[in-house]
């Protein structure tokens, strides 16, 4: 059940900023930069869209950007997938932790930028997963690079959600017009009242 500082959704439990757990947190470890101060809706729309077209059970899974980590956490627990969540901010991994350990499942962490993942890394996962990863002009570029990476080191998928943002279009539409990709808007319906774009790129 949903509360003034909490919410559930997809079978998990995402804290708000109001929590006393995240509040503590902040206090502790300070508050995260690079957007990774909250929870953000795209990740409903992956979430949902999962639930349509899933990964196939235990997947290694590394997730891009991933801020609190709800999307690898949804994966762990829904699919028994084995994720890596990445973040550029290691401020952002004490509030993936807490969500880990209040949904019962484990997710390993790692700092490292888009530009650092190497294509030898990348051979360690079948799939890629982000939400709301793509909110600068500078970023564009380092990450139509990543999925190329990825696609070079055999992973099988890379799903992205976005809320919109021209930044994503131009990497969405360019992965449509060249490879197996799916991408298409996703409306998620009441109670999360939640919209945006995927990109669903299968290596072929």
């Amino acid at each position: 059940m949903s509360t003034v500082h909490s919410r559930q959704a997809f079978g998990l439990e995402i804290l708000k900023n109001s929590h006393p757990d995240i509040r503590r947190l902040k206090k502790e470890s300070g508050e995260a930069s690079l957007h990774g101060n909250k929870f953000w809706k795209s990740t409903f729309v992956l979430m949902d869209y999962l639930n349509e077209c899933p990964p196939d059970p235990g997947s290694r899974i590394l997730e891009l950007g991933c801020g609190w980590g709800l999307g690898g956490i949804y994966c762990a627990r829904q699919f028994g997938a084995e994720v890596i969540a990445l973040d550029a901010d290691d401020s952002v991994f004490p509030y993936l932790e807490h969500h880990a350990r209040i949904n019962g499942v484990n997710v390993d962490t790692i700092q490292m930028r888009f530009e650092e993942v190497t294509t030898e890394d990348l051979t360690q996962f079948d799939m890629i997963i982000g939400a709301d990863i793509c909110f600068w002009d500078s970023m564009v570029d380092p990450l139509r690079e990543l999925l190329e990476r990825a696609m070079e080191a055999g992973v099988e998928r890379a799903l992205l959600t976005d809320p919109g943002r021209p930044t994503f279009r131009q990497v969405g539409e360019e992965f449509q017009q060249n490879y197996d990709a799916v991408y298409t808007d996703w409306d998620v319906p009441e109670p999360h009242n939640a919209w945006g774009l995927v990109l669903d790129l299968y290596n072929s």
